[in-house]
């Protein structure tokens, strides 16, 4: 299984220079429709639900301090771990998403369920820790997914 930095590197790869912000919500998205079309899990990483929507925290302190990147750093991320049927997933959002502007993912992010109730009572802009579940983002997008089929 690759990890959280392999998803990154290849995103990069494929996108080019972007925020660091939208290169979460890209892994974000990449993990949520992979476990909603294939059931399992494109990374091991753990998914919170900050203030400005989903992070990967273990790729955020990586790139803490950047407000864009265009490569990782040097050792960190490699796309070769990455399975055709998971490029295949990563390539799905890209074509979705790779479009959108860091805010409109932010604000999308936060209108989903899975942030949402992720968040639950914490205040707007308030720190948050609370996990975004696989179960969470399986359910949520596979309905999306049932309802576009």
């Amino acid at each position: 299984m690759p990890d959280v930095f392999d998803v990154a590197a290849y995103i990069l790869h494929r996108q080019g220079r972007m925020t660091t912000m939208k290169l979460q919500k890209l892994c974000y998205y990449a993990q949520a429709w992979h476990l909603a079309w294939t059931g399992r899990s494109l990374f091991p990483e753990r998914v919170e639900a900050w203030a400005n929507g989903p992070i990967m925290p273990d790729l955020y302190h990586e790139h803490r301090g950047m407000i864009s990147i265009s490569q990782p750093p040097a050792g960190i991320g490699d796309v070769s771990n990455i399975t055709d049927d998971e490029r295949e997933s990563i390539d799905a959002v890209l074509d979705a998403y790779g479009d959108m502007k860091p805010y409109e993912l932010v604000s999308q992010t936060r209108s989903e369920t899975p942030w949402q109730d992720a968040r639950g009572g914490v205040a707007e802009g308030e720190l948050c820790g609370n996990r975004i579940t696989n179960e969470a983002m399986r359910g949520f997008y596979g309905l999306l997914a049932d309802a576009e089929a």
